[in-house]
């Protein structure tokens, strides 16, 4: 047994490590999602988003290879699930690009504002963390389970395993699953690496071409250090068990659902069931690295709201991140760096509710 939990121990303290490095990185080089869409929308320029696609490159061919050798089993994510809810992905994820819209960031720019010192974040994240919280375990919960969740594709009734890109593409060509894993993961990763670099002040700028790569390798080590390291015999079971995770199976980075388990933690401080997990602990790590960072360039400073109208844009954005984030099964980390790296058709229908949603609401702040 204790081998065990030190076993899980390596999994949360290895999570905070790399998610320091992240958030350091983060706000090194303004890394957001949201501010990425913005850029494109408001002003036509597509630095952050060439970005973002780099390290959503980077982290497809680093989590390709994981599965090819045999070091991960990326079909027991909960992302290549075979069931599809593709309704609960398409409203969770347009619902999710809604709120971090009308929040000024997603998840992960919330956890970096406030190692920078925004008091506006830390409320923008308690709300989210709320609402995540009702989706998982409450009145939210209902409503996801009974009207969003049932509207689903049962894929093993096609004869498919999971609903990965390269699983798909077996199927329908009866290609072996090896070469359909490096000709999906191949084409895609050539095909961001190509569209990401043929811009040349793109390519000028190092500062977010490394940002980039070292946080895509984030997300490889982050699906090793869960999937490979924290993968183990359970000494009670006798059954091959992932350690130190909420979802008791291989995680990346993902930061709603952490950020509900994380209140749920300090709420039920004394409940010995509850443990710190890899999520919790990545959330944690983001906001400690983004403090380093804002300590060592001199920017931190106390942040509050502008208006009562900016206070109730910020809830409801919230509000709605956490029942889009849980619902859709992750955010634009969650969805949009992890699940996107295991090419599941679900990360896929997700990232594209998120930019819809997101780039629906910038239209209609820009109306006028």
């Amino acid at each position: 047994m204790e081998s065990t939990v030190n076993l899980a121990a390596w999994v949360v303290w290895g999570g905070f490590a790399l998610a320091l490095v992240f958030g350091f990185v983060a706000s090194k080089t303004n890394f957001c999602t949201m501010g990425a869409i913005s850029d494109i929308v408001n002003m036509e320029h597509w630095g952050r988003m060439r970005m973002w696609l780099l390290a959503i490159a980077v982290a497809v061919a680093g989590t390709g290879l994981l599965q090819y050798f045999g070091q991960i089993e990326l079909a027991r994510t909960v992302y290549q699930r075979p069931t599809l809810p593709w309704l609960s992905l398409l409203v969770g994820g347009a619902l999710f690009g809604l709120g971090m819209t009308m929040a000024g960031g997603c998840a992960n720019k919330n956890l970096l504002r406030v190692g920078g010192g925004s008091i506006r974040s830390f409320v923008v994240l308690t709300f989210l963390g709320i609402s995540a919280y009702m989706t998982l375990k409450g009145l939210f919960a209902q409503w996801r389970a009974t009207l969003l969740d049932p509207v689903s594709i049962d894929l093993a009734a096609y004869g498919l395993k999971t609903q990965s890109l390269p699983d798909l593409l077996a199927r329908a060509t009866g290609l072996p699953a090896k070469t359909a894993l490096l000709l999906v993961f191949g084409v895609v990763t050539l095909g961001l690496l190509g569209f990401v670099f043929k811009d040349k002040r793109f390519r000028g700028n190092l500062n977010q071409i490394v940002g980039a790569v070292v946080l895509g390798l984030i997300v490889v080590l982050a699906w090793y250090l869960s999937g490979h390291i924290g993968y183990a015999e359970n000494p009670d079971t006798l059954e091959m068990t992932y350690f130190g995770t909420n979802t008791r199976t291989l995680e990346s980075f993902s930061f709603v659902a952490p950020t509900a388990y994380s209140l749920e933690l300090m709420m039920l401080w004394t409940d010995k069931s509850l443990r710190v997990t890899f999520g919790i602990a990545t959330a944690l790590g983001v906001v400690l690295g983004a403090l380093a960072y804002a300590l060592y360039t001199k920017t931190f400073r106390l942040e509050g709201f502008a208006s009562i109208t900016d206070l109730r844009n910020q809830i409801i954005g919230a509000t709605l991140m956490g029942f889009g984030g849980v619902t859709a099964m992750g955010c634009t980390v969650g969805q949009g760096l992890s699940g996107i790296s295991t090419l599941a058709l679900g990360s896929v229908l997700t990232l594209t509710g998120i930019v819809g949603g997101s780039v629906a609401m910038l239209k209609w702040q820009n109306r006028d």
